[in-house]
């Protein structure tokens, strides 16, 4: 074949053909067009849903709780809502200042009274101890000394009144001899206080060596760690820096008790040793056997409230400082309801604070927590305890809103506030 025309078939090989570079063009476009629409509708969808989400609200939440139910159980008179707190309690830091070279603690852990905690650097009170107890055995070794003399010195008085006797010593050398026992004497009395005072010394040194090692005072659980080995802690603030002031946190559990504000308007149907009972928010259907240790005289005007100190008769591991409570005060005549008469039947709803119930269009509602949105669920109000009213309509352990506005609606976001 003629080389011009082997060319020619090369060509006609590399020439793109008009309809299929078309083809390849509109195939292009198409791609961009869906890939477009997709974005499209990906950026409408999330308009969308936050346009249906609208604004979230925060709002403070309150647990629906069953009242004191069961045959011949006491009648709830008062209910009242607070924290558990710790009697005892206490941030442990080091009576000096010095960098940490040991922490022997972890969150959670329990300790007993006098155990280690933690451990500072010692090597300067080591060698101020050691140099204490050399003073003190100088002061010793010098003691010693000066009793020895004493001793050659009163039996050179002795020998000196036998020969005075026999006129072989005069009477200065008797005078001489017995002024030496004296002085010695006063010596011996001088060097023995300080001897003490080297020993008080040497005590001082010792104290504060034990300063270097942070223990327990008393037996609990380490709720917080403050600090780490190689920071320096202080007893007192520093002003600034990263001095800490302590090491960690102790909580007697065995003091735990309650807290409750009751409103001023109620405080006189609350006495000491009242029987109460308590109900965590964590486990609303465990019910703790309580008591009336205390009402603190005096009352916060900004709250028109009187704080009550409530006891913990049964002690328990779930249990934990600042957990929500709510607090029933029972009547005292009611422990012995059983015997007068048949038990009543418990009564039926749950308590929510009378703050949670408005009024819609002639109904009585109360806003729960669905998630992140609020519903409006119609109830039955009943009786009133205190701040609590018992309402028909709910289930217990739900979440409501406390004093919902008047612009709240079905379905709008709420966050609830942490307290």
């Amino acid at each position: 074949m003629p080389p011009d025309t082997d060319k020619r078939a090369l060509l006609e090989q590399l020439r793109i053909d008009p309809v299929q570079r078309n083809e390849q063009a509109t195939s292009r476009r198409v791609g961009w067009v869906i890939a477009g629409g997709v974005v499209l509708v990906l950026i409408a969808a999330g308009v969308g849903y936050f346009m249906l989400r609208g604004p979230r609200f925060e709002v403070e939440a309150a647990t629906a709780v069953p009242p004191a139910t069961g045959a011949a159980r006491p009648t709830a008179i008062l209910q009242a809502t607070g924290y558990v707190t710790a009697r005892r309690q206490a941030t442990v830091s080091a009576q000096i200042t010095g960098a940490l070279t040991e922490v022997l603690i972890e969150e959670g852990e329990r300790v007993t009274a006098g155990q280690v905690l933690a451990r500072l650097d010692d090597t300067a009170q080591r060698a101020v101890l050691a140099q204490s107890a050399a003073q003190v055995q100088a002061a010793q070794a010098l003691l010693s000394q000066y009793k020895a003399q004493l001793e050659q010195a009163r039996r050179d008085l002795k020998r000196n009144q036998d020969l005075i006797d026999r006129h072989l010593v005069s009477q200065q050398a008797l005078e001489t001899a017995a002024t030496q026992v004296e002085t010695l004497q006063a010596q011996v009395a001088a060097q023995l206080k300080q001897v003490e005072l080297a020993q008080a010394e040497a005590r001082g040194a010792q104290v504060q060596l034990d300063y270097t090692i942070v223990r327990a005072p008393f037996s609990g659980v380490i709720t917080a760690k403050a600090a780490q080995p190689g920071e320096i802690v202080s007893p007192i603030s520093a002003g600034g820096g990263f001095t800490r002031t302590g090491v960690g946190t102790i909580v007697d559990m065995d003091s735990l008790e309650i807290e409750v504000d009751v409103n001023e308007s109620y405080i006189n149907r609350v006495r000491p040793n009242q029987p109460a009972e308590a109900v965590l928010d964590a486990y609303p259907d465990w019910t703790i056997p309580a008591h009336v240790i205390a009402i603190i005289p005096t009352a916060d005007r900004s709250k028109a409230t009187v704080k009550v100190r409530i006891a913990i008769e049964q002690k328990d591991p779930r249990i934990l400082p600042d957990m929500g409570v709510r607090v029933s005060f029972l009547e005292e005549a009611a422990k012995n309801g059983a015997a007068e008469g048949a038990p009543s039947a418990p009564p039926h709803g749950v308590l929510v604070p009378s703050s949670a119930i408005v009024e819609r269009d002639g109904r009585s509602m109360v806003f729960t927590i669905d998630g992140d949105h609020a519903r409006a669920t119609s109830v039955t109000p009943g009786k009133t305890y205190g701040d609590l009213r018992l309402v028909d309509g709910l289930t217990r352990g739900g979440h409501v809103l406390r004093g919902p506005p008047a612009d709240r609606r079905e379905g709008d976001g709420v966050i609830v506030k942490k307290r």
